[in-house]
């Protein structure tokens, strides 16, 4: 028999889940832009801008979030968030139910990289052709190398010159997600092309809501815990991941692959594709010491590629959809 005070305590987490600003209970739906940029209302004047975005569902989200505590201090807000994110990953159930995961393919890299770097508008290109041959791109869903990926997924059936113009124009209006106009111009970009035969995953944190989500992803996971959202992004990417120029959690990354890759945690190994040959090799000598690793058999399994041609890594990719597995993720 539940008593009085049990009773009581049962209400008020049920009061709780009706007060938070995010919806608890997804019913097997991901967010989209134009759920997540809800109350946006974009606009020439800074501060009105500022003002609007920050009444706009992800800013309310993400403010409760920091009020609560990264680490929720209310045992009411950590049933809330556990409560999300499970419909977050019925949701995902669903979405690859619909759409092969073995052809999703993953890129990772530094959130920090601007509109105006050349490796920006490599990625974009290289996921629009990627896309247009039946790959799926999955990333962290932020902005940096990961707005690219979802940028040239959601170009993907538009010509060369119009997503190479897409791109000026972004870098023009606004080169970081720090400066004023990130998100309105990339919404602006989706009005005047939109996309309804590709679709691509961005799967993104409020650990890291500062940096605002990238709208060009027609699905969005986004999540509360970081450690599952890793680890989901790591999983999903079936057909491989390609590592683009990054900093410490693009490192993460790798490693945390490399272990599911070396212990085949999914009953088999995904391509590990190094973009970058300078970079992977000189600046931050992943590509080396990994090599080591293989070499004297510490890791096993391992697919890998250090390329800085779009081309081969979407040969590889190519090949490796010859070997996957037919039946995965169940």
């Amino acid at each position: 028999m539940v008593s009085n005070p049990d009773l009581q305590k049962m209400q008020n987490i049920v009061e709780w889940l009706k007060a938070v600003p995010y919806e608890v209970l997804r019913k097997g739906q991901l967010y989209n832009a134009e759920e997540l940029y809800r109350g946006y209302e974009p606009s020439e004047d800074v501060e009105k801008d500022k003002a609007s975005f920050a009444d706009c569902y992800d800013s309310r989200v993400y403010r409760h979030f920091m009020e609560q505590g990264k680490i929720a201090k209310e045992t009411n807000e950590m049933a809330a968030r556990a409560i999300h994110d499970q419909g977050i990953h019925t949701a995902l159930k669903a979405f690859f139910a619909e759409h092969d995961p073995k052809r999703c393919v993953g890129v990772m890299g530094g959130h920090a990289i601007l509109r105006t770097d050349p490796m920006f508008a490599t990625i974009v290109m290289m996921c629009k052709r990627l896309t247009e041959e039946g790959f799926m791109m999955v990333s962290g869903g932020g902005p940096g190398a990961m707005e690219a990926t979802h940028l040239g997924a959601w170009m993907a059936g538009r010509t060369d010159e119009e997503t190479q113009e897409v791109i000026r124009e972004l870098a023009e209006k606004a080169p970081s997600f720090k400066d004023n106009g990130w998100v309105a111009s990339a919404l602006q970009v989706m009005h005047r092309y939109p996309q309804q035969k590709y679709v691509s995953l961005g799967i993104p944190t409020w650990l890291y809501g500062h940096e605002p989500s990238t709208p060009f992803a027609t699905h969005i996971a986004k999540l509360f815990m970081n450690s599952v959202r890793e680890d989901v992004i790591l999983t999903v990417a079936y057909g491989g991941i390609i590592y683009t120029p990054g900093s410490a959690g693009t490192l993460q990354e790798i490693f945390q692959d490399a272990v599911q890759n070396h212990y085949l945690s999914l009953g088999f190994s995904s391509p590990m594709i190094f973009m970058g040959k300078k970079f992977w090799t000189d600046d931050v000598p992943v590509w080396p010491l990994i090599q080591h690793l293989v070499a004297t058999g510490r890791y096993k399994n391992m697919l890998l590629t250090l390329s800085d041609d779009p081309a081969e890594i979407e040969n590889v990719l190519l090949d490796f959809q010859k070997r996957i597995p037919q039946k995965i993720g169940g």
